[in-house]
């Protein structure tokens, strides 16, 4: 199974998972997914995904100099932000318990 469209479908809420651990900037985001599992994500992805959370009210972002480089964007999850991954936390449960259900072993009559 392809799970490049699986890991689509759930990237938003991935990433306010991730970040509701701590703030992140774009490639420390993708990051801690890649080493969560989340190896196919691709960093033109996550920055697109971040673009659209903020846009969403979901993330807020401010800048911390670098002594390696430019300036680095940091993203925070807004109360909206939480309120989503909140949200998003109960409708993944549901969603995954029904799967495992489909999936598992039936008992015969």
């Amino acid at each position: 199974m392809d799970t490049t469209q699986l890991f689509k479908g759930v990237l938003d809420l991935a990433v306010l998972a991730v970040l509701r651990e701590e703030d992140g900037y774009g490639y420390d985001i993708l990051r801690r997914l890649r080493a969560a599992g989340m190896s196919e994500i691709g960093d033109a992805t996550i920055y697109g995904t971040l673009r659209r959370l903020f846009a969403a009210g979901y993330l807020t972002t401010y800048v911390v100099p670098s002594e390696a480089g430019p300036n680095r964007k940091y993203y925070a999850l807004t109360l909206a932000g939480n309120i989503q991954l909140h949200h998003g936390s109960k409708v993944w449960r549901g969603f995954t318990e029904t799967m495992n259900s489909l999936l598992g072993e039936r008992k015969k009559p």
